[in-house]
């Protein structure tokens, strides 16, 4: 999972692009970068690490120009390298740099296509890097001195008909304005907001409305699927949508985890969802445990707070915090490696004893992906003195792998792939285990929004929205995305990587075109 943002502006946009990376941090922690056009040329710096890292005063103030975008990754294709930070830069034509969020399912036959037939040079693993000479080629086809918009989205439209997954596009064309674009099932989130100013409306796109909200822009709405826009350095405005078929299909494991719960995603309020998560699962509760002996309802932090709040007072019990969380240590989900995703919990984590001594014990979570926290959780709980320690997922068992753009590759490396509920609560050492279900999560997040077909459930369901995800093509991304490819791949890098500040050549630069 990334976050990007694009912005056309009247005034220089360096630093409202920082800000709006900083409020998307959550969506991934392993890189940032940062393109702007002006006077001065296209500026980009980026290099692995946080927001706050990445970007030193001096870096702040050679980013000059009205117009920019910016991206934060966690990688799911390609590496943790430095030089597979987004945004990626080709020279022709015009000169684009590009962002995604998301995950094509026929990067390796595209990848192939772009070298042999289009005679595109690839540096990395990365499907962004993909995306951007695709859309580069479609519009170098059109042999046009200035683009225009219609052109601009004849390009996107030969984009959706060779790209399948899911994907949500940002991308600047040097000295001619801002594009983003939406997969034609909408699984990726994308929306677009502007501000009034005394010079004229600026426009903004980003991932959640969050990021709007927070800078100012006030939403317009969100990018229906296989809807383009493209936005002038001028400020005008163009939209455009795809002519193929097209299905409202968003992630619903963005309510679950993902996002933000103040943000807005296809008008669902995050927060309500998980809101009414809380009141399903504890309904669930009541449904199969009527004579339950909890004491007390303990939320996992930060993501389950809001459904534990619901449970607690569904069942008529104690509400209690009794975890404090270091919020220095990243989200363990979205680590890149299980030895790492181990090892951050108990620096993330510290009990507070007095919740936990003597007491019946129910902890909730959000979810339930490697079972690595879950069980490392659970032993913090006994240790702190539990009587008994019960385990309750606001969302329903992860078996099955996602290929549109989340960390779960490898079928192997979730614990409910092929197990039993009995089988997953003995090896996270729970009491007893209770999982929401499919049903109970659609009706917690999809209420009132009638235009959406259906949610991709895919991790829950094994059901894929795009169609042409087969059981080999599973078996060849497990063999290359899994925690262990990953593992090999980056081992291959004998230089140590760039750390956090350091200044690679090609990350931070002008470029006069």
């Amino acid at each position: 999972m990334c976050g990007i943002v694009g912005i056309v502006g009247k005034s220089p946009v360096n630093q409202t692009i920082y800000d709006a990376l900083t409020v998307l941090q959550h969506r991934g922690q392993d890189a940032a970068g940062i393109v702007t056009w002006g006077d001065e040329g296209l500026k980009i710096r980026k290099s692995n690490g946080l927001v706050r890292d990445v970007f030193h005063q001096r870096h702040m103030m050679n980013l000059t120009g009205n117009v920019g975008m910016g991206h934060i990754r966690y990688p799911t294709a390609g590496t943790a390298k430095s030089s597979e930070a987004q945004p990626f830069y080709v020279n022709s034509p015009y000169g684009i740099c590009l962002a995604h969020n998301g995950n094509l399912t026929n990067h390796d036959e595209l990848a192939e296509l772009l070298t042999r037939d289009d005679r595109r040079h690839l540096s990395t693993g990365s499907d962004s890097e993909v995306l951007l000479n695709v859309f580069a080629h479609e519009l170098q086809s059109l042999d046009n001195v200035r683009p225009t918009a219609e052109q601009v989205f004849d390009a996107i439209e030969a984009v959706h008909n060779r790209c399948s997954g899911g994907y949500a596009v940002v991308a600047l064309i040097i000295g001619h304005g801002i594009v983003a674009f939406r997969d034609p099932n909408g699984i990726r989130p994308i929306i677009i907001g502007e501000r009034e100013t005394s010079s004229g409306t600026e426009y903004m796109v980003a991932s959640e409305s969050v990021a709007l909200a927070t800078l100012g822009f006030k939403k317009a709405r969100d990018l229906r699927p296989g809807e383009a826009v493209f936005i002038t350095n001028d400020g005008q405005l163009h939209t455009s949508q795809y002519s193929g078929k097209t299905s409202y299909s968003p992630c619903i494991f963005e309510f679950v985890y993902f996002a933000r719960p103040d943000s807005i995603i296809d008008n669902l309020s995050v927060y309500k969802a998980r809101l009414r998560m809380g009141e399903q699962l504890a309904g669930q509760i009541v449904r199969e445990w009527p004579d339950h002996d909890i004491d007390v309802v303990i939320p996992i932090p930060d993501t389950s707070r809001t459904a534990a709040v619901q449970v607690a007072y569904h069942l008529g019990v104690k509400y209690r915090e009794g975890f404090i969380k270091n919020r220095y240590i990243g989200r363990t989900f979205i680590m890149p490696g299980q030895a790492e995703r181990t090892q951050s919990v108990r620096r993330k984590l510290n009990a507070i004893d007095l919740e936990f001594r003597g007491k019946n014990v129910l902890l909730v979570d959000d979810s339930i992906v490697r079972g690595t926290t879950s069980r490392q959780i659970i032993k913090m709980a006994r240790e702190a003195g539990a009587r008994r320690v019960y385990f309750a997922s606001a969302a329903p068992p992860v078996r099955y792998p996602n290929v549109y753009g989340i960390d779960m590759p490898a079928a192997s490396e979730l614990i409910a792939n092929g197990r039993t509920v009995a089988q997953i609560e003995e090896l996270i050492g729970a009491d007893r285990l209770i999982y929401q279900d499919l049903h109970g999560l659609i009706r917690s997040v999809r209420h009132d929004n009638s235009e959406i077909s259906q949610f991709d459930t895919s991790c829950f369901s094994g059901e894929y929205v795009t169609g042409e995800v087969t059981p080999a093509y599973l078996q060849a991304l497990e063999k290359a995305r899994s925690d262990e490819a990953k593992t090999r791949q980056n081992a291959k890098w004998t230089m140590p990587d760039m750390a956090v500040g350091d200044e690679p050549q090609d990350a931070d630069r002008a470029v006069n075109a």
